[in-house]
């Protein structure tokens, strides 16, 4: 198994944290965000990061990466049984996606007043979320689960997107950020560049 990552990539960062919770050996191929690889533009129409291969088959994008390996390996399982629960899981990935993964894209690549107003409401709906992330130890769940590799990465970013959280305001966020990142396979995931996010 090959996983073409960039090591400071969000999208990334959450396929390395699922590889490393299912303790699924594989290598990797780092690529930075000017390395061009004919080996993944063949693989890949898109040229993207992550891409997975496994024996014959050929995965993009990071959701439909980490879903097959929650299938193809069930231990431990990442995604709830009960399917109603499931769906209620999967809305979550939708909308952190959708909602915060956006904004780190206008963070990241977007001009100054962009960044600044995406940081701005990345700030305000991380913050916004403090009753969720009080309700149970793990996002909506008692389990770590595919929410959580999702999330993560995020707010593992907050520093480099200058982006604070308020003791006083946010405690349970503070919490749940202690409770993820102390976890032995998030440790694992993280690459060199990712490591220097925090001390």
């Amino acid at each position: 198994m090959t996983l073409f990552s960039s090591p400071d990539s969000a999208d990334s960062h959450r396929v390395r944290i699922v590889l490393a919770e299912k303790d699924i050996t594989y290598d990797t191929l780092n690529l930075g965000p000017n390395d061009k690889s004919e080996d993944l533009a063949e693989l890949n129409p898109y040229n993207t990061t992550p891409t997975l291969i496994d024996r014959d088959l050929v995965l993009y994008d990071a959701r439909i990466i980490m879903e097959y390996l929650d299938e193809r390996f069930p231990h431990p399982p990442l995604m709830p049984v009960d399917p109603v629960t499931r769906a209620h899981s999967r809305l979550a990935l939708y909308r952190i996606e959708r909602d915060w993964f956006s904004l780190v894209q206008d963070i990241e690549h977007g001009d100054q007043q962009e960044a600044a107003q995406a940081r701005k409401i990345l700030r305000e709906s991380v913050l916004s979320a403090v009753e969720v992330f009080a309700i149970k130890p793990y996002f909506l769940s008692d389990e770590f689960s595919l929410v959580d590799c999702t999330i993560a990465p995020i707010l593992w970013r907050l520093p480099k997107y200058g982006i604070d959280v308020p003791e006083k305001q946010a405690k349970p966020i503070l919490r749940y950020m202690d409770r993820v990142f102390s976890r032995d396979a998030f440790q694992q995931s993280l690459s060199k560049i990712e490591k220097s996010i925090r001390p």
